[in-house]
């Protein structure tokens, strides 16, 4: 069997530090490809098309597309750069043969372009960096080609993987040179660039061989497998078989075969090796495995996933609210919905429990946890959820836990602050680089436990002015205990409506959660205390009614505006022994233990 090049096709996947431009780059890409009409209105962040990535401006699944460019198809993959779905790295850079490695011409190199030029080069694909924001004033364009370089020496597994083109680009003005000041027009000498330096696919000949990387789903046409095809050819009709981890076999017909182009699925008779193919018809397919054919089932190397490090439980709400806003709110309707997110999500873990109402949901951190939460319940789902939890191991009988590099650009009048909370947290500093205009970089390691709850902490501490950025280092020795920085809960002792009068009372002891109106139960926690320890208050007591009239000052009662908590908010904020309870319509925090004499009980036998 011989081997040959496809000439007229590349596949690319562009990797990058979140918010360094690969979707504005892709947008420019698609754009200037002439594959919209010339009235379509297509706006921004094309590729960004769920309503959660809109809303929270990243990338969070991977997505394919492609242009045509002088005759050549380049297929486009377009990754997250936020290190909690690094996951969906994994699993699409084998799809590749070339990577555009994105640079911020400001920020430079950062924790999550380290990990995710390591997976790419670690597949020997050929790498192109793009320094993009080029036209920013404060850009420090050559001092950040020095910091890539030295980046490309720690990581390279080959000596030609240190020989890389670079370009000079504005992904939201469309525009690439091939020198830094250069004046530019559009992205030609970018395409140029991939068609000369990113090899065209190797195939080899015999029957069919290709490997799932991707899934999606239709109401339609049901379960849609996103495929790169390494070997022969695939057409609808075609008898294959799907070989799985434990090599055993399944046969299928295939319905469809798509192909990319644009934004659309083109269905097509056939598709080739070194095409990237969508297939309906292969229902038990999963990431990972290989379709081949039926004649000669041979296996391709799995996909490798980095294991979870954050954990939590999600169990049936049994709050006494259960039931009055989702529509889907049992144990055999959150594992279905478990069972199926597992299949496109690879890097989460979800597992059964003593209770068969309580799952084990482990991810790649808290972000990662809560984008799941968040797109549960808007599809109508009600559950209650724990507080995240670092992943622990033992090995050779010593305790190990995950430890992250975290990455903080702030002001140097926040240094002092920082170090404070973060020394609490078992955070090590690593390095500090002052550049001489009052902006700080701060390196630091730190266990992954230090970042749980940390991020609140974080932005109240630098009143915004910061930015921080994570990235997993490993397992090593447990760092030793981090103090519990965070102060007791304010929790309603009865159930009702909340008043003003109550609220009132509730706000002299510290900061409340919910406004007049809102419907508690006993064991809800409707603030925050300015003590350590937990506090009952009854917020829905109303003011004793006297023949004495008050004064008008006495009546209007002015209280302080409440504090809400995005679900990324609540996570962080509660203890060990509190949930969240989500629903379609709210976020509540509650203790475990509803009730001031189950609670104090506990206390007495632990």
């Amino acid at each position: 069997m011989g081997q040959l090049h496809r000439d007229n096709i590349r596949n690319i996947v562009i990797v990058a530090h979140v918010d360094h431009g690969k979707t504005s780059l892709v947008d420019a890409m698609l754009k200037q490809s002439k594959i919209f009409r010339d009235n379509q209105q297509v706006g921004q962040f094309i590729m960004d098309s769920n309503a959660l990535e809109r809303e929270k401006g990243i990338t969070i699944l991977a997505k394919n597309t492609a242009v045509i460019y002088r005759g050549t198809k380049i297929n486009i993959i377009d990754t997250p750069g936020h290190a909690d779905f690094s996951g969906e790295v994994e699993r699409v850079v084998k799809m590749a043969d070339g990577c555009l490695l994105l640079v911020d011409s400001i920020e430079g190199p950062m924790p999550q372009t380290k990990f995710v030029l390591r997976q790419a080069l670690a597949k020997g694909l050929k790498p192109i960096v793009v320094i993009n924001k080029t036209d920013r004033s404060n850009s420090r364009i050559d001092e950040v080609v020095r910091e890539t370089q030295d980046l490309f020496l720690e990581l390279a597994t080959s000596a030609d993987q240190l020989d890389f083109p670079v370009l000079y680009a504005s992904a939201k003005g469309g525009i690439a040179v091939t020198e830094p000041g250069a004046e530019g027009k559009d992205l030609v000498p970018l395409f140029e660039c991939i068609l000369q330096q990113v090899p065209p696919p190797l195939i080899e000949e015999g029957p069919l061989q290709m490997l799932v990387c991707s899934l999606n789903y239709d109401s339609y046409r049901g379960k849609i497998a996103i495929c790169r095809i390494y070997r022969g050819k695939v057409a609808p009709h075609d008898r294959v078989v799907v070989i799985d981890s434990d090599n055993n076999i399944t046969e299928y017909e295939v319905s469809q075969v798509f192909t990319y182009l644009g934004l659309n699925r083109l269905q097509v008779e056939e598709a080739k090796a070194g095409d990237i193919v969508a297939i309906t018809g292969l229902k038990k397919a999963s990431i990972g495995v290989t379709v081949a054919s039926w004649e000669r089932p041979e296996v391709l190397p799995g996909i490798e996933i980095s294991e979870p490090t954050v954990k939590m439980t999600l169990g049936v709400n049994t709050s006494p609210f259960a039931g009055l806003e989702g529509r889907f709110c049992t144990s055999r309707q959150l594992r279905e919905r478990l069972h199926r997110e597992l299949e496109t999500n690879v890097a989460l873990q979800a597992d059964d429990t003593d209770s068969a109402d309580v799952f084990l949901i482990a991810g790649r951190g808290e972000l990662h946890l809560a984008i799941l939460i968040e797109t549960m319940r808007r599809e109508g789902y009600e559950f209650q959820v724990s507080k995240p939890e670092a992943i622990t191991r033992v090995l050779d009988g010593k305790l190990q836990e995950p430890v992250e590099g975290l990455t903080i650009d702030t002001r140097e009048d926040n240094i002092g602050f920082l170090m404070e909370i973060l020394s609490k947290r078992q955070a090590q500093l690593t390095n500090m680089h002052n550049d001489g205009q009052g902006n700080v970089r701060m390196e630091f390691r730190i266990p992954t436990r230090g970042i749980i709850g940390f991020t609140s902490a974080f932005i109240t501490a630098t009143r915004g002015e910061a930015v921080m950025n994570t990235l997993i280092l490993g397992y090593e020795p447990w760092y030793g205990e981090i103090t519990p920085d965070r102060d007791g809960a304010l929790v309603a002792a009865a159930n009702g409506v909340a008043v003003t009068y109550g609220l009132n009372h509730a706000q002299g002891r510290g900061i409340t959660f919910i406004e007049p109106g809102t419907h508690v139960y006993e064991g809800m926690i409707v603030g925050l205390n300015s003590r350590a320890q937990d506090t009952a208050v009854n917020v829905c007591k109303e003011k004793k009614r006297t023949n004495v009239r008050s004064s008008t000052a006495d009546i209007a009662i002015k209280l302080t505006p409440a504090v809400k908590l995005s679900l990324e908010q609540a996570l962080d904020f509660i203890k060990d022994d509190e949930l969240v309870e989500v629903t379609p319509k709210s976020l509540r925090l509650r203790k475990k233990l509803l009730t001031q004499a189950e609670r104090l009980k506990a206390r007495h036998t632990a």
